[in-house]
């Protein structure tokens, strides 16, 4: 990461003093905590200056239109008050001087404006540029009485200079000795700067964003695993309720000959093949005790067809997931994160996704169509939109992948192929060395009501391996 330095920060001012002195600030913007957009004209000439404070990539720079999009600025409905005492002074105020104390990191736009009585005063904007120390603040220059700060600086993280409503502007302590860096100190500066942190800017969220929807997926994934985990365990340690049923009818067999209300009966197994004794409450009838019996199996009968039927649902649900890791892994857009964030969160997310990045990648082979989704919701536009009954329909064995859909009724072998080596290409066992591909005509698919997006189910498949 190239840090925004001293000379770095001389050169923008110098490309852009013409512009910035006696320009007008039309608008206010605080996305967050952390940056913030000016809009400023100048005769006729409109920009966006974007001033961000983060640690990590604090730099100042005109936006292009494009590198605004990187950086993905969504503006909130509530300003921060910071941003409301901002607009209060410096909306429509002209910015008299553009200055940069000596060797410091910091830039200092003196404004031009009018007080409640209509008196005109000054106020200093200081934009410091200094890693985690980095800050905006506003004060009177008149008297050098700090009006607000991004972020307030209280004794206990600063003995040296507080920074607070109220309290004196002062500079950093320790004045450099002289101008350092300078990787952008050359021509196009503001060019330069808005490209490369837009870029980092962008990456770093697009990073962030991806290990956001990992933890969301590995989390509800862990929570599943463990009850399926639980539920085999059961199933696997239940009790043999049959045997209920069997004593039940051994009862009933032998009730003309055994006694009610007691304690065992003596009766013979025919599965056995032997006399045996079954405990009994001497408090029921041999009738009664009978229907205990039956309703034991009933239950334990129940139990297991529920269980089976969770465990079923659960294993389709990790599948499911585990897809969404795939998709997270081959995700290059932004758009394709949100998609899934949106998907995961079952939200629709505030950022608009163009109606293009729902819809499939698209190649063609030998002429003919081939549709490849990328995520669970192009998976599932795959099946119920695009995919027609003679249509084929590919996906690798056992495994996350992408739902592969060939638009030819009577494909040769070769084309079918090409079309499994496309399955196991864009699925989590690409770098596998033998892998098998179900494929089928698109009408031996169905998708179950309530299923998951990009679920379905399949027959009359065949399978090809691919090596």
């Amino acid at each position: 990461m190239i840090t925004f330095d001293s000379l770095t920060l001389k050169a923008w001012i110098e490309e852009n003093r013409e512009f910035l002195t006696g320009a007008r600030i039309q608008k206010i913007q605080q996305p967050t905590r952390k940056d913030f957009v000016f809009t400023i004209r100048q005769k006729g000439d409109s920009r966006k200056l974007y001033i961000n404070i983060n640690p990590q990539f604090h730099h100042v720079c005109f936006m292009s239109k494009e590198n605004e999009e990187k950086r993905l600025i969504e503006i909130p409905q509530k300003p921060p008050m910071f941003c409301m005492l901002l607009r209060k002074y410096l909306e429509n105020a002209v910015i008299a001087q553009v200055n940069q104390p000596t060797y410091e990191r910091i830039l200092e736009f003196y404004i031009e404006t009018f007080n409640e009585l209509s008196e005109k005063i000054y106020l200093c904007l200081a934009i410091e540029l200094m890693g985690k120390h980095s800050n905006v603040i506003l004060y009177n220059h008149d008297t050098n009485i700090i009006l607000g700060c991004a972020h307030n600086v209280g004794a206990e993280k600063s003995r040296e200079r507080e920074m607070a409503g109220g309290l004196p502007y002062t500079y950093p302590p320790g004045k450099p000795q002289d101008w350092y860096g300078g990787a952008f100190a050359e021509e196009n500066s503001n060019e330069n700067i808005d490209n490369y942190y837009a870029k980092c800017i962008f990456d770093d969220k697009f990073k962030n964003l991806k290990n956001g929807c990992r933890q969301i997926v590995f989390a509800k994934l862990k929570k599943d695993k463990n009850s399926l985990e639980k539920m085999e365990y059961k199933i696997q340690h239940s009790q043999d309720f049959d045997k209920y049923r069997h004593l039940g009818n051994l009862i009933m067999a032998n009730m003309y000959n055994l006694k009610d209300y007691s304690r065992f009966v003596h009766v013979f197994d025919y599965l056995k093949n032997q006399e045996i004794n079954i405990e009994l409450n001497e408090q029921l009838t041999l009738k009664e005790n009978a229907n205990t019996f039956f309703k034991l199996y009933n239950k334990g009968k129940t139990t297991i067809a529920k269980l089976t039927e969770f465990i079923d649902k659960t294993r389709a649900n990790i599948s499911y997931l585990e897809q969404i890791l795939y998709s997270l892994e081959i995700a290059k857009s932004i758009d394709d994160l949100f998609e899934i964030k949106s998907e995961i969160s079952q939200e629709k997310n505030k950022k608009t996704i163009e109606k293009s990045s729902y819809e499939p990648m698209e190649l063609e082979i030998d002429g003919f169509k081939v549709f490849v989704g990328k995520n669970n919701r192009q998976n599932d536009y795959i099946v119920s939109k695009l995919a027609k009954d003679e249509d084929y329909w590919f996906h690798t064995k056992d495994c996350a992948g992408s739902h592969v859909l060939l638009k030819c009724s009577s494909p040769i072998d070769k084309l079918l192929l090409e079309c499994a080596k496309i399955a196991k290409k864009y699925s989590s066992a690409a770098l596998s060395s033998k892998v098998g591909v179900i494929y089928t005509k698109c009408k031996n698919l169905r998708k179950p009501p309530g299923a998951n997006l990009g679920y379905v189910t399949y027959r009359s498949e065949k399978e090809i391996i691919i090596d």
